[in-house]
């Protein structure tokens, strides 16, 4: 009986894009915009926080932000604050909210919530153009938000 309840729990967490250990978007928990709990269980890789803050199928950081470790990907904006020193300016919960939800600790902030799925007057697929279907997730994953957190950690002055 108790294998049969875990392999369906499994299968109910696999369909909605959860592991065992994740919070969904939806059970975050902010504290004045910090969310002190990691999403996932498991540290983040700062090397694919990396990536994932570079690219433009991805996070896309660099639209709005500008970061001196990124010489490589062109582009970089200016509507958001330098990201370099980030590590230095938030702490780990802090970074982890903003990335999670910014308009959380900045109310009146442009920024994307990335791990968030209801509360949008009108929400599209990702960014795909496409109205949100079924299928309709956070822009990133709660270990993407991790990761990204891990490498904005890193960001030093």
């Amino acid at each position: 009986m108790e294998r049969t309840f875990l392999a369906t729990l499994a299968l109910t967490l696999s369909t909605l894009g959860l592991s065992a250990g994740e919070i969904a978007p939806t059970a975050v928990t902010f504290v004045d915009g910090s969310v002190e709990a990691s999403l996932t269980g498991v540290a983040g890789d700062p090397t694919r926080g990396r990536e994932i803050v570079g690219n433009k199928s991805m996070g896309n950081c660099v639209a709005c932000h500008e970061v001196s470790d990124l010489s490589d990907v062109p582009f970089h904006g200016e509507i958001g604050p330098m990201l370099d020193g980030a590590g230095e300016r938030w702490s780990e919960a802090e970074l982890r909210g903003i990335v999670a939800n910014a308009k959380m600790m900045f109310e009146d902030s442009l920024m994307p919530s990335f791990y968030k799925t209801e509360g949008f007057i009108r929400p599209g697929k990702a960014y795909t153009g496409e109205a949100a279907d079924d299928t309709f997730g956070p822009l990133l994953t709660a270990q993407q938000i991790e990761d990204v957190v891990a490498y904005l950690s890193t960001l030093k002055e």
